[in-house]
């Protein structure tokens, strides 16, 4: 069961980098996220 939630966390992590990835800086900003804050906004989507 651990391993099953840790690679859907892991899912959801990498498709949270990828579609914020996806954006531009100006959409970003109007969300309030940095480039450089993707990877702990993704993380903090997992929780």
């Amino acid at each position: 069961m651990n391993i099953t939630r840790s690679f859907n966390n892991w899912r959801k992590y990498r498709q949270t980098c990828n579609e914020l990835g996806r954006m531009t800086d100006r959409e970003l900003n109007d969300l309030g996220i940095g480039r450089g804050d993707i990877a702990y906004v993704a993380r903090q989507a997992v929780r």
